[in-house]
């Protein structure tokens, strides 16, 4: 593990630690109300996963706070993702870069005086991309129905958080492969007259 990740990993336990301990010293958990079973087959309260009926603030403080730093990981690792994985590793000249039509790349509108193409790499195009997108695209109507669904129905509404956030989540990694495998990469050079 590298000395610059370690600290930050020592620093979110530093913080987190003593909030996690204030947190679990919160209200006490409250009864549960359910809907009379001998009336009714509705499961309003059906969940997948066992969870508190109430939470103290400094609960809620910490989960958002571990929400934040698990959501600044995940931009984190996309961000490498989308300039690693599909990029090409080596430099090219960006003035001798061949384009489908048989010409150079032109890009007129980034060369002035003071502003210059430095690396130019034409998008993959690859067949992942295509699958990638392609199951992503189906996810996302699927979690959109399943949304819907949910919302139609009278007594099923507590997934209302997993679909939408499956929808959501979905969208954004079709953006981040339609970036990755559809995009050229293009790196620009320009002077600035900082004076």
């Amino acid at each position: 593990m590298r000395r610059e990740t370690a600290i930050v990993v020592l620093l979110l336990v530093a913080v987190l630690l003593p909030m996690w301990f204030v947190a679990l010293h919160g209200e006490p958990p409250s009864e549960e109300v359910e809907i009379d079973r001998s009336v009714t087959e509705m499961r309003p309260l059906q969940e997948l996963v066992n969870t508190p009926n109430k939470l103290a603030p400094s609960q809620v403080g910490v989960i958002v706070w571990v929400a934040l730093f698990g959501l600044l990981g995940i931009l984190t690792a996309v961000h490498r993702f989308m300039d690693s994985a599909v990029r090409p590793d080596g430099p090219s000249d960006a003035e001798d870069t061949v384009v489908a039509d048989g010409g150079t790349v032109g890009l007129p509108w980034f060369r002035t005086d003071d502003r210059w193409v430095v690396e130019y790499h034409d998008a993959s195009d690859a067949a992942e991309g295509i699958v990638a997108m392609g199951g992503l695209t189906v996810l996302a109507i699927v979690f959109a129905a399943l949304f819907t669904g949910e919302y139609l129905t009278l007594a099923r509404t507590q997934y209302f958080g997993v679909y939408a956030a499956g929808m959501f989540v979905s969208l954004a990694l079709l953006t981040v492969a339609y970036y990755a495998w559809f995009l050229p990469h293009v790196e620009v050079a320009e002077r600035r007259d900082h004076g």
